[in-house]
């Protein structure tokens, strides 16, 4: 480990599970990169992902947004085609988009968006854009027909979170730059998503650890009793 991560953890007792706002204020502190460190979470959540009716998957808009400049690809026609262009996305198409993903193994996006009749011919990319979390999802805001909400609410600073096959959510809430009380906005707001997005077959305690940490800081435990408080 660095010099600059070692001195990090120095400053967070493992033996404590903190309060949010005081993980928060550890997580800036603890972030000493020359860059503009993502201040990330990592939610562990008592549901067994094996399970259809233990998924847990959505999209919250965070208020600060993540600090981070997101590229939307839009896959629709007509009328659609031009309200995604005007909300601002960065590529708009059909078939030909298609073809280049395919073709040119490209990538040069972050999120993409599809209207409900064009998931067909994306369904064609499911291998691909599967593994990378990229595929539409109506869970997620996604696949729509107003593809100008959807392009907006992503350019606001949307994130998606869904549980991995190791019950662990991650998540950023945005950067090291945004200061303490942003930081802890965008927490809450992501948290109260998850929360309310436990399964009903979920049974026992919900959330079993929440840890935030900085990209290259060490992890600091959230008491999960008390993660909104």
């Amino acid at each position: 480990m660095g010099k600059n991560y070692n001195e990090s953890v120095k400053l967070v007792d493992r033996s404590v599970l903190y309060t949010s706002s005081e993980a928060i204020e550890l997580a800036v502190k603890t972030s000493k990169a020359k860059f503009d460190e993502t201040i990330e979470l990592a939610l562990r959540l008592g549901v067994d992902p094996r399970h259809a009716d233990q998924q847990v998957r959505g999209a919250v808009v965070l208020p600060h947004g993540t600090g981070k400049k997101v590229r939307v690809l839009v896959f629709a026609k007509g009328d659609k085609a031009k309200e995604a262009e005007a909300a601002g996305a960065e590529f708009v198409g059909a078939e030909e988009l298609v073809d280049k993903i395919q073709k040119e193994n490209w990538f040069d996006f972050d999120v993409v968006v599809a209207t409900p009749d064009m998931m067909g011919v994306v369904g064609r990319l499911g291998r691909v854009l599967g593994p990378k979390g990229l595929m539409p999802n109506p869970k997620s805001g996604t696949v729509t027909f107003d593809v100008a909400k959807a392009v907006a609410d992503i350019k606001a600073g949307k994130v998606e979170y869904r549980v991995d096959k190791t019950a662990i959510v991650h998540v950023p809430i945005g950067k090291r730059s945004f200061g303490e009380q942003k930081l802890l906005e965008n927490f809450r707001v992501l948290m109260e998503a998850v929360i309310k997005a436990k399964p009903a077959a979920a049974k026992g305690q919900y959330l079993k650890s929440v840890v935030v940490s900085a990209t290259m800081g060490p992890g600091i435990k959230i008491n999960p009793v008390k993660a909104l408080d």
